[in-house]
């Protein structure tokens, strides 16, 4: 039976043959065989030199997925098991595995597919067409592989609702994909616990990437005073008090993000040394710089300001704004955390901004450490949607 294949165009395909893990509708010449969206086609060159395997979906601007980059490649339950299997045996080789992302997409060759453990649940988000056909079966075999090492999954909740779909000619769908069960999760992360919702959470329910990052920031915070912007559920404000700070304020806009957090303090013991404000963080911080308002750690965790090059300019003003007024309220050698996730905020721009905005505050940085995303988030070379978490840490000083 004739395979379908997409042929490049002379001349495209760069960002691919580069290590990417998408083609692009203008790059291709022609589609021939029998081939369907979703469906697997033969990637060749303009010369018909075969180039690799992926999913095509002519309903989105990224209209290939890559998943295999060699010729022979047979794509089925075997090779989709060993793809399975070595996600699960890099995350026992580098990370905690009692809460961690299993699998992240193109990093771990499964392009469009996001799967979190959360304690024994997992959350999957399935975001492209080709590999939401192959969904159950890939859990089916992540589930066997885990049983193997001894952890049973008691349930799997689909978060398949990110506006993304849309873009792939897909509906946006949540739901039980197991039997039913109670959907807030307790788990343990750096020896704090959480209540985590995987149904009407953010994203899968929590953010894991930021794992580690939120344990560095621990021992800065002992015996001292903190200021958690963004927070969330609380997740940085009580690692703080998981550290020995003696006072935590957790700042967020979403009345539900803060109602949790207090929830997730309760939960560890710690509501009496850890208070949130439901409060608009860029209105806040003027009020505290007014006051006098001093803070030994200060940690800045906004969302994403920009998720299109189109708008990186306004997010520069965002992020250079919410640092200078973070810096502001640093005791001198206290400590700066700060943060951005947005891939289309480059390392370089968001160094930069954070430069400015200390100048601006006219106060010196000396940088403790430069991190990124969890190591269950893998950011693999040539694909740079994969890079997106730039987390810096800086100890805060008055000019001298």
């Amino acid at each position: 039976m004739e395979q379908a294949a997409v042929r490049l165009k002379k001349g495209e395909g760069r960002s691919f043959k580069a290590g990417g893990p998408w083609i692009y509708d203008n790059e291709i010449d022609l589609l021939t065989g029998p081939w369907e969206n979703g469906g697997l086609v033969r990637i060749e060159d303009y010369n018909g030199y075969v180039l690799g395997h992926g999913f095509v979906n002519t309903a989105s601007t990224i209209a290939v997925r890559v998943l295999s980059r060699r010729a022979g490649a047979i794509i089925d339950e075997a090779f989709l098991n060993r793809r399975v299997r070595a996600a699960w045996q890099y995350r026992k080789d580098t990370v905690d595995t009692a809460c961690c992302r299993l699998i992240f997409g193109e990093a771990d060759f499964l392009p469009g597919l996001v799967v979190d453990k959360f304690a024994d649940v997992l959350v999957v988000e399935s975001l492209a067409l080709g590999i939401d056909r192959l969904k159950g079966t890939i859990l089916r075999l992540l589930v066997q592989a885990l049983a193997e090492d001894g952890i049973l999954i008691r349930g799997v909740y689909e978060r398949s609702d990110a506006k993304v779909r849309l873009k792939e000619g897909m509906e946006r769908v949540k739901g039980f994909l197991s039997e039913p069960f109670d959907p807030k999760v307790e788990i343990v992360e750096n020896g704090v616990k959480y209540l985590v919702d995987v149904a009407e959470g953010q994203k899968t329910g929590f953010f894991l990437d930021q794992k580690y990052n939120r344990l560095a920031i621990q021992p800065l915070a002992r015996g001292g005073r903190a200021l958690d912007c963004f927070t969330h559920t609380g997740a940085f404000a009580l690692n703080a008090a998981k550290g020995g700070a003696e006072e935590v304020l957790g700042v967020d806009a979403s009345e539900t993000g803060v109602l949790q957090a207090r929830e997730n303090a309760a939960l560890n013991g710690m509501d009496g040394r850890v208070g949130f404000a439901c409060r608009d963080v860029f209105d806040l911080l003027p009020e505290l710089e007014r006051r006098g308002e001093r803070f030994d750690l200060v940690i800045l965790d906004p969302p994403a300001f920009t998720k299109s090059r189109a708008s990186v300019k306004k997010a520069v003003r965002g992020y250079r704004e919410i640092n200078r007024r973070g810096i502001a309220l640093v005791r001198d050698g206290g400590y700066l955390a700060t943060c951005s996730c947005s891939h289309f905020m480059t390392p370089e721009l968001f160094a930069q901004t954070v430069g400015e905005a200390a100048r601006d505050a006219r106060r010196r940085l000396r940088q403790v450490e430069y991190r990124t995303q969890s190591p269950d988030h893998p950011i693999l070379w040539g694909a740079d949607e994969s890079y997106y978490l730039k987390f810096y840490i800086f100890q805060v000083c008055d000019d001298r």
